[in-house]
């Protein structure tokens, strides 16, 4: 279970990839509902966040410019 906090903009790697292959998530809303965007085709979903904290592994920080 994830314990990094996690903001929009951030990205997480699920532990399933999604059909298209890629396993890495844009994070563009928080709340009750969490709204991910992939990166590999850019299908939008919104996961409870009790599903979202069990489906992912890893929060990774873009890196700022």
């Amino acid at each position: 279970m994830l314990s990094a906090a996690f903001g929009v903009g951030d990205v997480a790697r699920l532990k399933k990839s999604h059909p298209c292959g890629s396993s890495l998530w844009l994070i563009t809303r928080v709340g009750m509902d969490i709204g991910l965007k992939c990166q590999g085709c850019g299908h939008y979903v919104l996961l409870p966040r009790n599903k979202f904290l069990k489906a992912a592994k890893a929060i990774e920080k873009p890196v700022e410019k």
